[in-house]
């Protein structure tokens, strides 16, 4: 014979099946956000943020630079700069890199 369950019981199940919604939302909200950061990377990553054109990698002074054929950017990575000037300590180039990494606080 089945009995009516009681109302500590009810209220206990019902704790219980809103603990694993919220959990299941939020599992859900991850995924989307996870998602939403993988189509950005996929639409952004390796393009100029100046024209939004496809960057191509090239080499200069021994340093992997991004190079924007569009406008003609050039972009280098956390630390690439004091690679650059490290190999061509003397010469005009390192110089003018230089003035530019002084410009920026680098």
């Amino acid at each position: 014979m089945l009995q009516k369950p009681s109302e500590k019981e009810q209220e206990y199940f019902l704790q219980q099946e809103l603990a694993r919604l919220r959990e299941l939302r939020e599992q859900y909200r991850r995924q989307l956000e996870e998602e939403e950061k993988r189509k950005l990377r996929e639409l952004h990553f390796m393009h100029c943020p100046k024209c939004g054109q496809k960057m191509e990698t090239t080499h200069l002074q021994g340093v992997e630079v991004e190079v924007c054929p569009g406008c003609g950017g050039i972009f280098l990575d956390a630390g690439e700069l004091d690679k650059v000037l490290e190999e061509n300590r003397r010469g005009p180039f390192a110089q003018a890199l230089a003035a530019v990494r002084k410009v920026f606080g680098g």
